[in-house]
Parts: structure tokens; C-alpha cells; sequence
């Protein structure tokens, strides 16, 4: 790939034209096909958007119909439903059986190059994450009612795990979903807040409790929400990602088939759990793009800014600042280019123990890193980063969307926590084998 020009850390070093040993032909097509359609349908409008809190309706169905919502699935695609609904390529440059998560994360970056999660989010989370868990764990039937609609956009769904009293620590929500005397139903009654894309939802794969208290409790459910009787649903007004449609539901005995439910009861808790890995390391992609945007941006500024007789960049403090969140930037990006590839390689039952912890780390890593890039940028524009118009805008809006990042999907201190205690729980298992029987000379 021949080198461009690009302003100092605004793109990953392979589409600056940097050698790469993780990126073939189909990557990098893919890149050109999925940089256009963003440009055209998304980046162009985006923070304009994101200033009304809400992307037009449209847009979601342009991306439906271009098949450009399937692209935030978890690789590989469901390759034998898209091709019963007539999906065999996206964007005529990757066919579906081809797709791996080196595709993913060309396209979760692409799609966060408005600098806000905002925009994309209000397009794929329902997608993301409230469609795989049908996928993953539902009956043939269930499977049959549900994707031929989803995966075309013809309706919309979301995930609805979290409560106003229970966020990170899902073993204790509070959601319950009883069935009926005669067992056709489950009557579901409770509260979900902070639910992304709910608004807008026809259905939510939903997390209840169908039995007693702890994670063994746990089921997950396809509920209907949009014009449902029993369900009240009002958007929620958020310091960030504002156009996203973040959503408080109610639900007052409302009416659920027994066919609706995601796999079985009691195995809610197994589902949430291997659904998050994906929901982690998306929101890690799109945050590594998020403070790539912001540094980009101030890299620009500094270079063209002038301030005691001389551009900012020849200030050594600014080069300073700028060295050490670029050096986070990169080294984050590395990270991410490094663990989608070992996702390429390794059984999805293997990278779900042995990357399970990492996802969460890097995750709250990518938090820290933005943070870090966005706080950055907004002190090198000065005044003008601290503007809600004009030539900083978009870096102060970045800088509000930080605890967006650090928040959502499971907070940063319990992902931290979380990723080292995984770490330890696998290499116990690893070395038990090692251990010597009880009451044995030791070391």
C-alpha cells in the first residue's frame, strides 16, 4: 500500500501505509468498500445529528437495506441465514463466509470516525448485541420467528440487562418473568434503564428472573416493547452519546409466549456473560477511533495555531503532551489489532476462557486511553475546546462522551478487577494438575 500523508496519529498505521502482518486483500478492500459508505451515509452528517440527539430514521434504513447492520455481528456471520434471506456479500466486497473479526474491527473503526458513539450506536447496538443471543442460544423456532425481520432491519431489537439498582452486578436484577397456571406465558414485571436503542425497539432480548435469587436464577427472554400492552418507555436524557436513544422501560405484567424464551431457564447468567465479550471489545474499538479523533484533531490544530509568536507544535510542552497520549493511542491500538487476531485463530469456546478476562480489561483500558487523548485535545484548544461550537466543537463533545465509555458495559474498576481475577481463575485451573497432594513436602 503506498503511503499517505495523514496528520500524526489520525489513522492506524496500516491505512497510512505501514506494513501490517494482520490485514490481507479482503481486509483492506473491505476497508475502501466500508470508509465510502460511511463517508456518504454517516460521517458527513454525523455531529449534526448527534446535536439534534437523534439520527433521521432513514439513515437506519439505508444501512438495512445496504446489509450494513450486519457487519456488527459477532464473527464469523450467520452465514446460513444470510443466505436464506438472499445475503451472500456486503458491499460486494467481502462475501459472508468470508467474514472474520479482523472484518469487525475494520468496520466497528470505521463506523466511530464521527468521533461519537453516539451516531453509530443509535444503528447497531440493538444489532450488536441483542441479536446474538438468539443466534448463539436459540431454538430453531425461535430463530425462525425473530431473525428474518432482524437481520433485515425490518424491525429493531435491543439488549436489556441493566436496572436502575443493578448495572455490573447482573446476578442481583430484580426483573421477574412468572409463567402463567396454565405455563403459555411468562408475566414480566420490573424496570430497565440505560437501555440502548429501546426506544425504537419492537423487541428486547431481555435478562429476567424466572427463578430464585443469584445468577442461577437468571433467563433471557425476547420481550415485545414497541406497542406492547404493559410497556412504558421514555429516553433518558445522558451527558454523552445523546443520539443514541438511551432508554428507561418499564414493565407491568406484561404478556410473554413460552416460546420466547432465549435457550433455556437458568442459563441466563452463561449467556449474558459470552455476550459481553463482544459488546467489550466493540466498545474498545470504537474508543481507540473516539480519542484517535480527538488527538488527530488537536495534532492538526497545534501545527496551524500560533501563540507567542510562533505555531503551538514548536512549544515543547504541547509536543510533550501529545508524545504521551500518542504513545497511549498506539500502544492501545496494538493491543486491539493483536487480540482480534487471536480471536481469528483461536475456537470460539477457547477464546471465550482464555480472552474472556482480557476483553474486559482492554475494554477499560480503551476508557482510560480516550480519557487521556480527549483531555489532551481539549487543553491544546484551549478556549476553543471548551466551546460547544466552532472549530472545537467536536473535541469537547468527545471529551463529554468519556464516561460513556467508562461506564457502560460494565464499569472500569469491575472490569479491571474482573480481567485480573479471570487471569488467576485460569491458571489455577491450568496448574492444578501440578499441585501436589495435600500434606506433601512442598517447596
Amino acid at each position: 500500500m503506498s503511503s499517505t500523508n495523514y496528520v500524526p496519529f489520525s489513522e492506524p498505521g496500516y491505512i497510512a501505509g505501514l506494513p501490517s502482518p494482520y490485514y490481507q486483500e479482503t481486509h483492506l478492500r473491505w476497508q475502501k468498500a466500508c470508509r465510502a459508505f460511511v463517508d456518504t451515509h454517516l460521517l458527513e452528517k454525523g455531529l449534526e445529528w448527534d446535536t439534534a440527539e437523534t439520527v433521521p430514521t432513514h439513515v437506519f434504513e439505508d444501512f438495512a437495506k445496504a446489509n450494513m447492520l450486519l457487519p456488527t455481528l459477532p464473527a464469523p456471520l450467520p452465514v446460513e441465514w444470510c443466505k436464506k434471506l438472499g445475503i451472500h456479500d456486503i458491499l460486494g466486497a467481502v462475501k459472508v463466509e468470508e467474514w472474520d473479526y479482523i472484518h469487525t474491527m475494520i468496520y466497528a473503526d470505521e463506523m466511530a470516525r464521527t468521533g461519537l458513539a453516539g451516531p453509530s450506536g443509535s444503528l447497531t447496538t440493538g444489532m450488536a448485541f441483542g441479536v446474538p443471543p438468539i443466534i448463539k442460544y436459540g431454538s430453531k423456532s425461535l430463530q425462525e420467528r425473530f431473525l428474518p425481520d432482524l437481520l433485515t432491519g425490518r424491525k429493531r431489537t435491543c439488549i436489556a440487562i441493566t436496572e436502575p439498582e443493578a448495572g455490573s452486578d447482573v446476578a442481583n436484577i430484580t426483573t421477574t418473568a412468572k409463567k402463567t397456571p396454565d405455563g403459555k406465558h411468562y408475566i414480566v414485571n420490573g424496570t430497565k434503564k440505560w437501555i440502548t436503542n429501546g426506544i425504537w425497539s419492537d423487541y428486547s432480548s431481555m435478562a429476567v428472573r424466572t427463578g430464585g435469587p443469584g445468577p442461577g436464577g437468571l433467563s433471557m427472554l425476547v420481550v415485545p416493547l414497541k406497542g406492547n400492552p404493559g410497556v412504558n418507555m421514555r429516553r433518558l436524557k445522558v451527558g454523552g452519546q445523546v443520539s443514541a436513544g438511551t432508554t428507561f422501560i418499564e414493565l407491568d405484567d406484561v404478556k410473554v409466549p413460552v416460546e420466547n424464551l432465549i435457550g433455556e431457564e437458568g442459563m441466563g447468567m452463561k449467556y449474558i456473560m459470552t455476550n459481553f465479550n463482544h459488546e467489550r471489545l466493540t466498545i474498545a474499538i470504537g474508543a481507540t477511533r473516539q480519542a484517535r479523533v480527538a488527538l488527530g484533531a488537536a495534532m492538526e490544530y497545534v501545527m496551524k495555531r500560533e501563540a507567542f509568536g510562533k505555531p503551538l507544535i514548536d512549544q515543547p510542552v504541547v509536543r510533550h503532551r501529545l508524545a504521551k497520549a500518542g504513545a497511549l493511542l498506539e500502544s492501545q491500538w496494538a493491543w486491539v489489532e493483536q487480540f482480534v487476531y487471536q480471536m481469528t485463530k483461536l475456537p470460539k469456546a477457547t477464546a471465550d476462557i482464555e480472552l474472556g478476562g482480557l476483553t474486559a480489561m482492554v475494554k477499560a483500558q480503551s476508557g482510560i486511553v480516550l480519557n487521556e487523548c480527549a483531555q489532551t485535545a481539549q487543553l491544546l484548544f484551549g478556549g476553543n475546546g471548551y466551546t460547544k461550537s466552532g472549530q472545537g466543537e467536536l473535541v469537547e463533545r468527545i471529551y463529554r462522551e468519556v464516561p460513556g465509555i467508562r461506564i457502560p458495559g460494565g464499569s472500569e474498576d469491575v472490569m479491571l478487577d474482573l480481567g485480573v481475577r479471570q487471569l488467576v481463575k485460569n491458571f489455577k485451573n491450568k496448574t492444578k494438575a501440578l499441585e501436589r497432594p495435600q500434606g506433601s513436602s512442598k517447596l
